[in-house]
This record gives C-alpha cells, structure tokens and sequence, in this order.
C-alpha cells in the first residue's frame, strides 16, 4: 500500500486528531453540518501549518458512544462530508512529506469507517478489536478482523491501509488477560492489520515505553501510540514509527478544547529533533 511505502520513507510521524464537533442526532448535537465543516476546516488548517504528517477525524464528541452497529447513516454521511473537507485543507500546498489522512468512527464502526474513507480518499482507518474481544464503555466489543478484511474487499477499498488498537483504552480486558500486548500485536500481523497503536488506560494518559518494545519484539507491524504523547516524553518512544496526539495538541491539554497551534508546532519540532 502507498500508506505503509511512505511511513517506511519517514523516521518518525505526528498525526493530529481533528474532534469532530458533534453531529446531527447526538445528544450533544447544537452546530449546523456547515458550522461543523468550517471547524474541521480551521484545525485541518492548523495542522497543515505547523507541519504535522496526518490528521485524524474521530467523532469523539458524539457522547455517549454507541456501538457501530447503531451507528445511522446521518454519522456516515456526515463524517464523509468532513473529511473532503479536511482533506482538501490539508493536502494544499505544503512541503511536509508525506502527508496521511485517516478516521476512526466511534464505537468501532469500523466498516463504516472503511466506506468513509474509500469515498473520501483518505489513507487509513483506526480500528477498534481488531482482534479478540473486550468490554468497553459501550459494551462488548468483538474481534471483527474477519468480517472487516472481507468487506474492505467487497467494495474495492484495498488501499485504506488498517491501524489497530491493541489493549485498547478506557477498556477491561480480563477475559484476555492471559494473552500480552506483544502475544496481540503478532494476532493482529497475522490476521493482515497494517499497524498497531498502543496506548495508556485512558485519553490523555501515556503508554508505557515497556509496552513499545514487547510489541516490537513479537511483530514487525509499525507501531504508533495513540494516547498521552506529549513534547516532554515524547523522546521515550523514539522506538516507535509515529504518533498520534489529541489532548496534547489542544488548549491546556484538554481534548474538548481547539487545537494551540503553538502546542503543535512546540511537538513538530521536538520529533523533528529526535534521533
């Protein structure tokens, strides 16, 4: 996939997540489709800016997250119009290379998400229980990698490369607790993921380094982590391929709040940095 041929090109790259406000027929809805656009369109503006390599549309603010077999079309349709949005922001004219789009639908609509992104042109989808199965906030989740790979087939979309959580957050998994985070990333290789993110218990909170090195160790999958990086720590997960950054990127480091541009462009130049 192009995806995986430009990470292989880069050393290490930053992804911001984009929080779409939130959409029609969620409980917190209260912004028109355009007002949410031009939203989308101003941090996708920021990230482009201050030299990220991707952005993320995540639905975080539909609260409380349903399970993606409840997610209605209003969220598909909506999250496809948002991301030509961003898309058409972000890729103008800009030296950074390369330069990646993905999304994730929440709570692991994870085809819808594959339908989004081949309709948008974006690179990836982040996909929650890739393999086996947890307990969420929302419920049980189960491991989809079979039904997602196929339908991913179905409808042509064998360019939107897959990036998975493993011991996914804000999740219990004691019903795997006798299979590691390294023994789950090589189920997740070997059930064909293009990477995997590791991350800490909840939003905001770091991963552990320990974990990075045991995942490599068991799998030769990129690995991203997904959740607590900050320009502070980010040096102890020189290890890892990329990050993905939310909380940090936004004003006072709360995830509900705008994009800082200086936060971001204070991260872009630690990575830059780094060996």
């Amino acid at each position: 996939m192009s995806f995986l041929k430009a990470l292989l090109a880069t050393r290490h790259v930053t992804f911001g997540m984009i929080h779409v406000p939130a959409l029609p027929g969620t409980p917190l809805a209260s912004l028109s489709l355009t007002q949410i656009e031009e939203v989308v369109r101003h941090e996708a503006e920021i990230y482009r800016k201050t030299g990220v390599n991707g952005i993320i549309l995540e639905n975080m603010h539909d609260l409380p997250y349903t399970l993606g077999k409840n997610i209605g079309p209003e969220i598909v349709a909506s999250m496809t119009r948002v991301s030509i949005a961003a898309k058409s922001t972000f890729l103008s004219d800009s030296p950074v290379k390369p330069k990646l789009l993905g999304i994730q639908i929440l709570a692991g609509a994870n085809e819808q998400a594959i339908a989004v992104a081949h309709a948008a042109g974006l690179d990836f989808i982040r996909a929650e229980s890739f393999v086996f199965s947890h307990v969420a906030d929302e419920g049980w989740m189960d491991g989809c990698a079979g039904p997602l790979l196929r339908y991913r087939k179905q409808i042509g979309a064998e360019k939107v490369a897959i990036l998975t959580d493993i011991k996914k957050k804000h999740s219990s998994h004691a019903v795997t607790s006798d299979v590691g985070i390294g023994e789950t990333a090589h189920a997740a290789e070997f059930f064909l993921a293009d990477g995997v993110i590791v991350t800490g218990f909840a939003t905001g909170d770091a991963a552990s380094p320990k974990d990075i090195e045991l995942v490599k160790s068991h799998s030769s999958l990129p690995v991203f982590v997904g959740s607590g990086v900050t320009a502070a720590n980010v040096h102890q997960f020189s290890s890892a391929k990329g990050f993905i950054v939310g909380s940090h990127f936004k004003v006072d480091g709360r995830w509900q709040a705008p994009v800082d541009p200086e936060r971001v462009a204070k991260f872009v130049a630690r990575v830059r940095s780094m060996k």
